[in-house]
């Protein structure tokens, strides 16, 4: 199951699960986009929006109906409203991040996580295996201008990665999260391309990441040659440190 697999970092890794000969079943807002994935990867698609526990849930007992069990969950979906904490013009207030705007990603990013994870891992736990990967960030590690309510989400990420793989490890279910480096995903190439040469000037291997980069840690992470491993948040990002 990955969320959020429409496009970018998730398409990607539905594409390369699927080469591994995996069953994939994605979700996202995006239905043409979804569902175009699920037909290249002969997976299934659902509409689901994951800050929703009820859409969620449903999807997660229709999956495990269809197939019998759930393997592996890919957290991926999230959403950015970058701004400033508060701007300040000649000593005045003249903007602030609104509160929607913080509530919206802590929903999607934060939140979504927390209702992915509760809807399989009762199916995880019968089933005495699982793995769950959750999608984090380097600013949740190093955090970021004008990213507040991101870098909020993406660090409890990270929190709740290291809880659930202490209190999961007793039924051999593993939590890790993968944090991702400036990535050329579909969103990141529409930007200016100073921007662009910016990050990769600041990533020490002199190049960005590629969204396939990006799934191989997922899939290593998922596999059995991962099996010992559990609790860690595993950057891939090219060796860079955000603000440096």
């Amino acid at each position: 199951m990955i969320t959020g697999a429409a496009a970018g970092i998730g398409k990607a890794v539905a594409l390369r699960f699927a080469q591994e000969g995996a069953i994939v079943c994605i979700c996202d807002l995006d239905e043409a986009g979804g569902t175009e994935v699920a037909q290249e990867i002969g997976g299934s698609f659902h509409k689901v929006n994951v800050a929703e526990r009820d859409e969620v849930q449903r999807w997660a007992e229709a999956v495990h109906a269809d197939h019998g069990r759930i393997d592996v969950l890919i957290n991926n979906a999230g959403v950015l409203r970058d701004g400033l904490l508060v701007k300040v013009k000649d000593g005045e207030l003249v903007k602030q991040m609104p509160e929607e705007e913080f509530d919206l990603v802590i929903d999607v990013n934060l939140k979504g996580t927390f209702n992915c994870a509760q809807a399989v891992v009762p199916f995880m736990i019968q089933q005495k295996q699982g793995v769950i990967i959750n999608a984090t960030s380097i600013v949740g590690l190093d955090g970021n201008f004008g990213q507040t309510n991101y870098v909020a989400s993406k660090a409890g990420v990270i929190g709740m990665t290291k809880v659930w793989a202490r209190e999961l490890g007793r039924y051999q279910v593993r939590v890790n999260a993968i944090a991702p480096g400036f990535t050329l995903t579909e969103m990141v190439q529409q930007m200016p391309e100073k921007a662009l040469e910016s990050m990769v000037s600041h990533t020490p291997l002199g190049r960005m990441g590629q969204p396939l980069d990006i799934a191989n840690a997922y899939l290593f992470l998922a596999s059995d040659e991962a099996s010992f491993i559990t609790g860690v948040t595993l950057r891939v990002d090219g060796g860079i440190v955000v603000g440096t």
